[in-house]
């Protein structure tokens, strides 16, 4: 009988796969099949620490094998993987020990890491706010991974100032379901997001009704659903990027998403932009 334990994972963090063998040879003594695995986008590491074993052999589950005893694979893109480490003995016996890898689209986007310049390699997903709607907005830019949807502003304005933001999401890409509103054409807005978030205040409201005439905005308590990262003043620009947690909002875990935002004064009192311009939206095509 041989034991395996099988771990899904998605994300870029250190998990612990396992495999003990217990068929018998006589005697000889068998390998302790013994590795972990580390996930950076498409490369995965491979540290092995099995014992008992005199040679190794990997084969990655997409056809390709190495003989190193702690090899780095690189992956020829998204899907599902099941790499097998085969540990031979000096005596001749060998055990197996195989996991399941799923890997999905990567980002270089890292919210941790106190820069900005990680989104100079964000070539897709740009736009620039030139319209005459566009108020403060001066650029922003998208990207995501299977966990976050991130996004990158660029705006005439500081931190003190306080804006307020509303994020209108249309997360079913359905114009015949949620809040139809005018200023962001094309969708049907299941989510709406409200507050200053550069202050730690963003309230999110599902979409609840059924139609135009009836319907209301019901307040959600979501722990966690978004981050802001690095946030950088470069003179009269106020610079700053952050993400959603998919698993979090309803819907956010499709293969698209329309949006539009909208920043007010801290007091309400004035619309400061849209972005993009009034009578459009913006569509994160999420199909990787």
């Amino acid at each position: 009988m041989r034991l395996t334990r099988i771990i899904k994972f998605t994300l870029p963090v250190l998990f612990l796969t396992w495999c003990s063998g217990c068929k018998k040879d006589g005697a000889k003594p068998q390998a302790d099949i013994f590795y972990t695995i580390s996930l950076d986008g498409y490369t995965v590491t491979f540290t092995n620490q099995t014992t008992g074993a005199a040679t190794y052999k990997w084969d990655f589950g997409d056809g390709a094998t190495s003989t190193d005893e702690s090899p780095t694979h690189t992956y020829p893109g998204k899907g599902k993987y099941v790499p097998t480490l085969y540990a031979t003995t000096a005596s001749g016996v060998t055990d197996e020990g195989s996991t399941v890898i799923h890997i999905s689209k990567s980002s270089a986007v890292k919210l941790d890491d106190n820069t900005l310049s990680d989104w100079d390699t964000v070539t897709h997903n740009v736009v620039l706010a030139t319209g005459p709607d566009g108020g403060n907005f001066i650029k922003a830019k998208f990207d995501y991974n299977s966990t976050n949807v991130f996004f990158y502003f660029e705006m005439n304005s500081t931190v003190a100032n306080g804006d307020i933001f509303d994020w209108y999401l249309d997360t079913d890409n359905n114009p015949a379901t949620g809040f139809l509103n005018s200023s962001f054409a094309g969708g049907g807005y299941d989510i709406l997001l409200e507050g200053a978030m550069l202050q730690d205040w963003l309230d999110p409201f599902f979409f609840s009704g059924a139609d135009q005439n009836s319907f209301s905005w019901s307040q959600q308590t979501i722990s966690e659903f978004y981050q802001i990262g690095t946030v950088v003043q470069d003179g009269g620009v106020l610079k700053f990027e952050g993400s959603f947690k998919r698993s979090k909002l309803k819907g956010l875990t499709g293969t698209g998403l329309r949006l539009g935002v909208t920043a007010t004064k801290s007091d309400w009192s004035v619309t400061l932009g849209t972005f993009p311009d009034q009578g459009t939206a913006f569509y994160l095509d999420m199909t990787d």
